[in-house]
């Protein structure tokens, strides 16, 4: 048995289902096949929200354009027959949406948990459009099995649960047989109110899925044929990478690849269950495999896979004479950021101890300073710490190999080629495992950067250099 996601890409169009349909209806063996929103509908059902709640008539017309576009997929690639059935059971779904918005702009408010509920309705809908699309498929309700909890105010899985539910619920999938159930969504275990996994969450559906049923493969699907040895966009001679290893590919996600979404390689990894990353437009390519494999290449003779980088980051620097303490210093700076859903994307700390630095997403950094001002009152009142420094408009650029991380050369040669062209190195690291060599430069020079370090590792410098 395996376990099939389609992102928004695969299931925007009718013309894109026709490959999702193709793909599964090939198999010959039980699969679940799990899917996202239609492509381009969460972010008109978080619009629209919004126009309502700014009592702005406009959330009429783009409700209009939601129920049309779902109308018009349905009639489109349902089986035949099938379209009057599945507009039967979709209506309701519409209706609830549409008074949804009515009550938003009536009291002129968007709470987080309503929010929640009406981005829910990309995946219920996708998902039963295609379990009537796909010959034999049956639909299961992914609200009933993939459970959360709080945990500083975000919503996570509660995987215990899940994993039960998850078994209980797909527990009479046939032989040969297909279900399909809409990734991201989820309800909290305590109060049964609808939420969801996060952007990308229908990536952890699938990997939260893949490891409860002990599948033998996850495959995403997606538009990209795998993993690359850079963004394409910014290096037009990237190549695919054939395979990596979990780890190299949790760097690499971790580090501003998009391919999947972060989360996703945990619950698999623990099973060793392959990944599988494949294009729903060229299905005859084999894409990039990710497993626990370790070749002798990785151990003897370690080795950049790929590059990438992370815009939008900040730079923290903390000095003073509790930096000196250095497992004081992490633990309480850690804590405190965590305890706010801070997460840290870097860390830079000299064997002195003279300084400490570490990078956050720009978007966190004024509830980062707020929380480490809140957690180092005494110390910054008794002078023992500095203030707190900040730069913005920083980006990570990283390099990810399995065993690169012990390798002392990697990094000066980086550092060292980013100097002879000018560009700063603000921190540099190992990345949160061995298998990266990481830097922070301002953000205006990333592309070079990546041309850079490409070329150094892969041996193709781009014309435009």
């Amino acid at each position: 048995m395996k376990v099939l996601k389609f992102g928004g890409t695969s299931v925007g169009t009718p013309e894109s289902l026709a490959f999702v349909k193709k793909i599964v209806e090939s198999l010959d063996e039980p699969a679940v096949v799990v899917v996202s929103a239609l492509g381009g509908i969460t972010d008109k059902l978080i619009a629209t929200a919004r126009l309502a709640a700014d009592s702005d008539p406009a959330y009429k017309s783009n409700m209009r354009e939601i129920r049309e576009r779902h109308y018009s997929v349905i009639n489109s690639v349902t089986l035949p027959g099938k379209a009057p059935e599945t507009l039967g059971v979709v209506e309701p779904l519409l209706n609830e949406l549409s008074s949804l918005y009515d009550g938003i702009a009536l009291i002129g408010s968007l709470p987080a948990k309503i929010l929640d509920q009406i981005v829910s309705y990309g995946e219920r809908i996708s998902s039963i459009i295609v379990s009537r699309m796909i010959e034999g498929a049956s639909h299961l309700d992914s609200l009933k099995f993939i459970k959360t909890e709080r945990w500083f105010n975000r919503h996570i899985a509660d995987t215990p649960l899940t994993d039960r539910l998850i078994k209980e619920a797909f527990t009479n999938l046939g032989k040969n047989s297909t279900a399909v159930c809409g990734g991201f969504i989820s309800t909290d275990r305590d109060t049964g109110v609808t939420t969801n996994l996060g952007r990308g969450g229908s990536d952890y559906t699938a990997a939260l899925i893949a490891a409860a049923l002990d599948a033998k493969c996850l495959e995403i699907w997606t538009d990209v044929d795998g993993f690359m040895t850079a963004d394409p966009r910014i290096i037009p001679s990237a190549e695919v990478i054939d395979s990596l290893s979990f780890v190299e590919s949790m760097e690499l996600c971790s580090f501003g690849a998009k391919v999947v979404y972060p989360p996703t390689i945990y619950p698999v990894f623990h099973k060793n269950i392959p990944i599988r990353i494949l294009n729903t437009f060229r299905p005859h390519l084999s894409g990039t495999w990710i497993t626990d494999r370790q070749t002798s290449s990785h151990t003897d003779n370690p080795s950049v896979k790929g590059v990438t980088s992370m815009t939008n980051v900040s730079l923290i620097e903390m000095k003073g004479e509790v930096v000196e303490n250095i497992p004081e210093i992490n633990s309480r700076t850690f804590n405190s950021l965590a305890k706010n859903g801070i997460s840290v994307l870097l860390v830079s700390q000299q064997s002195s101890g003279s300084k400490f630095s570490f990078a956050v997403a720009t978007a966190d950094l004024s509830r980062a300073i707020s929380s480490l001002q809140t957690e180092f009152a005494p110390d910054l009142e008794e002078g023992s710490m500095n203030d707190f420094t900040s730069e913005s408009e920083m980006a990570i650029i990283a390099a990810v190999g399995e065993g690169i991380g012990g390798i002392s050369t990697i990094g000066p040669r980086i550092r060292h080629t980013f100097q002879r062209a000018g560009i700063t190195v603000k921190a540099s690291s190992h990345g949160s495992s061995a298998a990266s060599q990481v830097c922070v430069i301002r953000e205006e020079r990333v592309k070079e950067a990546l041309q850079l370090i490409h070329e150094m590792f892969f041996g193709r410098m781009e014309s435009d250099i």
